[in-house]
């Protein structure tokens, strides 16, 4: 009760006195409509805009509920200097402020939202002396399970093309890797094979001197006989 006839003392002080305050339309914006899952929190969000000061005395905001079919509007929260949220209806207990006025937020949340929350929800907001403007409305769908959005298909395309990009970029970085060592190894190879070439031309080498140096040893030693042989013969002379 206190609630209502704050804010209609208010309105009637803007009319009270003509020409004193200037009216200035406010812009007040929201989404288009939310999908929330049964049980879960949502959060509805609505933004304003207003050519005059903000300040919690100041700004007064409601929601008001309209069903998708018929039925009449219900009251869902009430907000000026403080919260009132609701005390009876379907919508006690579930609603709780989530705004920030100084920060041109009216945003409400609905806890716990059920199949009944189903609807038109309006975010009407009033700073002195901006009374008139266009309201804000979002629609809420409650669901058994969420639905993908345009958004999220996108996201996941994104989300996909950047995976192949990282698995290819992966592959290529491994494909250098593995050639880069396939290299390494063949280099290692061609390097062990010359130097065995090397070592067994050497040996070869070796062999071949102790082979000649073995000959002229033999050599040697045919002459050193023929020649103690010549010597104990007296016939050679």
């Amino acid at each position: 009760m206190y609630r209502t006839w704050q804010q209609f003392l208010a309105l009637m002080g803007l009319f009270a006195v003509p020409g004193v305050l200037r009216v200035v339309g406010m812009e007040v914006f929201t989404s288009n409509e939310v999908e929330a899952l049964n049980g879960t929190e949502v959060r509805l969000k609505c933004t304003f805009k207003s050519k005059h000061p903000v300040s919690h005395s100041s700004v007064a905001v409601s929601w008001i509920f309209r069903p998708l079919g018929q039925g009449a509007e219900e009251s869902v929260f009430y907000y000026q200097e403080m919260a009132y949220p609701p005390t009876e209806g379907r919508f006690k207990g579930h609603a709780v402020w989530s705004g920030d006025i100084l920060r041109q937020d009216a945003s409400i949340s609905l806890h716990e939202v059920r199949f009944t929350f189903n609807g038109t929800y309006t975010c009407q907001v009033r700073n002195l002396p901006d009374v008139h403007g266009i309201n804000g409305e979002v629609t809420l769908r409650v669901v058994h399970k969420v639905s993908i959005s345009d958004i999220g298909i996108l996201a996941a395309a994104i989300g996909g093309t950047i995976a192949i990009v990282l698995v290819l970029l992966g592959l290529f970085m491994v494909f250098k890797y593995c050639n880069r060592h396939a290299n390494t190894d063949m280099e290692l190879q061609g390097k062990k094979l010359q130097e065995t070439r090397e070592l067994q031309e050497r040996e070869l080498q070796v062999r071949v001197l102790q082979e000649r140096e073995l000959q002229a040893n033999i050599l040697l030693e045919k002459k050193l006989k023929a020649s103690e042989k010549e010597c104990k013969d007296p016939t050679v002379w």
